[in-house]
C-alpha cells in the first residue's frame, strides 16, 4: 500500500500546536489566531438535555465539515466517490435495538460492498496467521468485524486502509479472548503472556545470541503471531509517530488488563471510582486513535500529544467501552464467576439493585458521551487547522459505529429485561 506521507499541514504544526497547546501557559494563543476553549463558553441552556440521537449545535459543524474552495478533502466521504446529493437523517439499523435512554447517533448501514469484501479479506488473513481451530470459526464470523469496521471508518479512502484497523482489532480480540477471558485465558500469569505479547508490536533489542530465539516466540501462539502480522501491515500504512501513537495506547491497554486481572485473583471488587479508571486504560482507545491512519492522512504528533485532543481521545474510549459493559451484560453474567462491568460494580458498591445500578450506568455513559461531544466542539473551534477537525469527525465517527456494531450485532450481545 502506498505510504500516505507526510501532513499536508506539516508547516503550521509549530503555530497549531502553540494554539492549544499553552491553556494558561502564558502568550502564544491570541498571537496565531486561535482562542482558548474557555472563552467559548455561553451559559447552558435551559430545560433537559438533548435527547439520544440530538447531537450539540456545535457538534454537528464539526460531523457537517468546512465548507469552501479546497476542503472537498476534509470530509468524511471515500475520496473516489461524489458526496451525496442530500444529507437525510440517518433511520435506525433494522437488528437489534438501542438500550432505551442511552446517548447515541443512529449511523447509516455500511456499505455492504465494502463489508464483504473486508470481511472475505479477514477470514483469509486469519487462514494466513492460523488465527483459530476449526470449531470457533462461528465466533469469528458471529464476530462481524468487517461490519463494524466498516461502520466505524466511513472515511477510508480504499479497502486496504480498512484492513488496517481490522486486522489490529481481530488481534487484539484474539489477545483478550486467549489470555484473559473464555478461551483459555486466565489472571495467573497474564503479565509475563502480555509482555511477551507487546514485544510483537515493540520489537526486543537484545543481543544477537538471543534474538533467534525471541523472533521465533513471535510464532508461538495465536495471539503473537496476528499482534506480529497486524503491525507488520500498520508499519506499512502509518507514519513513524503514528506506529509509535499505537504502541503506547496498546501499552494502556494491557496496564488496564494487568489491573482488572490482580482484582480477579484477589476477588476484590473496586470502588466505583476505581472501576471507570481501570476502564480507562482497558478500553477501545487503540482503536479510534489510529483514525488518521485509516483516513490516509496524519494528525501531527504534536498536535495528537496536546491535552486537550488527550481529553478527547480518553472520553472517546471510555464512553465506547462502557457501551461494551452495557450491551455485553447478559452476555457476562452467563459466564461462570464473577465479571467485573460498570453494571455489577454499581449494584455492589451502592448497595442498588441490578436494574437500578444498571439504569445508572447508563446515566453514566450519557455523562461521558456529553463531555466527549463538548470537549470536541470546544477544540474544533479553538484550534481549527484542518487535521484537527477532520480527526475529531472521524474520532466521532468511530464512537457512533462502535454503538451502531453492538446494538446490532444480536449474535453477540441482548439486552437485559429491565424495561
Amino acid at each position: 500500500m502506498p505510504d500516505p506521507g507526510p501532513s499536508p499541514v506539516q508547516s503550521s504544526l509549530p503555530a497549531a500546536a502553540a494554539a492549544f497547546g499553552t491553556y494558561g501557559h502564558g502568550r502564544g494563543v491570541e498571537a496565531v489566531g486561535c482562542i482558548r476553549p474557555e472563552q467559548l463558553a455561553v451559559p447552558a441552556p435551559a430545560g433537559p438535555p438533548a435527547p439520544a440521537g440530538a447531537p450539540s449545535p456545535a457538534l454537528e459543524r464539526i460531523l457537517r465539515g468546512p465548507s469552501g474552495l479546497g476542503t472537498v478533502g476534509l470530509h468524511l466521504a471515500r475520496h473516489e466517490e461524489p458526496p451525496p446529493a442530500a444529507a437525510p437523517e440517518p433511520p435506525e439499523p433494522a437488528a437489534g435495538r438501542p438500550i432505551p435512554g442511552l446517548y447515541h447517533h443512529p449511523v447509516p448501514e455500511p456499505d455492504p460492498v465494502r463489508v464483504e469484501e473486508v470481511s472475505r479479506r479477514i477470514k483469509a488473513w486469519a487462514d494466513e496467521v492460523d488465527l483459530y481451530p476449526p470449531e470457533w470459526e462461528d465466533q469469528f464470523d458471529g464476530f462481524s468485524v468487517g461490519r463494524y469496521m466498516v461502520a466505524c471508518h466511513p472515511d477510508a479512502p480504499t479497502i486496504e486502509h480498512l484492513m488496517l484497523a481490522t486486522r489490529l482489532m481481530v488481534a487484539e480480540n484474539v489477545v483478550d479472548d486467549c489470555y484473559c477471558e473464555d478461551h483459555g485465558g486466565s489472571p495467573v500469569g497474564l503479565g509475563g503472556r502480555l509482555l511477551l505479547a507487546h514485544t510483537a508490536l515493540d520489537p526486543l533489542h537484545t543481543t544477537t545470541e538471543y534474538q533467534p530465539q525471541w523472533s521465533e516466540s513471535l510464532r508461538s501462539d495465536a495471539p503473537r503471531r496476528a499482534y506480529r502480522s497486524a503491525m507488520g501491515y500498520l508499519l506499512q500504512g502509518a507514519t513513524p509517530s503514528q506506529a509509535d501513537r499505537f504502541r503506547h495506547d496498546m501499552a494502556r491497554l494491557h496496564m488496564g488488563y494487568l489491573a482488572e486481572a490482580a482484582w480477579a485473583e484477589t476477588d476484590y471488587v473496586p470502588e466505583v471510582w476505581e472501576y471507570l479508571a481501570m476502564r480507562q486504560f482497558n478500553n477501545f482507545r487503540p482503536c479510534p486513535t489510529i483514525t488518521d491512519t485509516v483516513g490516509g492522512y496524519e494528525l501531527p504528533a504534536d498536535l495528537h500529544a496536546q491535552p486537550a485532543m488527550q481529553r478527547v481521545i480518553a472520553l472517546a474510549g471510555n464512553a465506547t467501552t462502557i457501551v461494551n459493559d452495557l450491551y455485553s451484560y447478559t452476555k457476562e453474567l452467563a459466564v461462570p464467576g464473577k465479571h467485573l462491568n460498570l453494571p455489577v460494580v454499581i449494584a455492589e458498591r451502592e448497595g442498588v439493585s441490578v436494574k437500578e445500578a444498571y439504569l445508572k450506568a447508563v446515566e453514566v455513559h450519557n455523562d461521558l458521551m456529553q463531555a466527549f461531544e463538548a470537549a470536541a466542539a470546544d477544540l474544533a473551534v479553538a484550534c481549527p487547522v484542518p487535521s484537527v477537525p477532520r480527526f475529531l469527525r472521524g474520532v466521532a465517527a468511530w464512537v457512533d459505529g462502535n454503538h451502531y456494531w453492538h446494538q446490532t450485532n444480536t449474535y453477540r450481545y441482548s439486552l437485559p429485561d429491565f424495561w
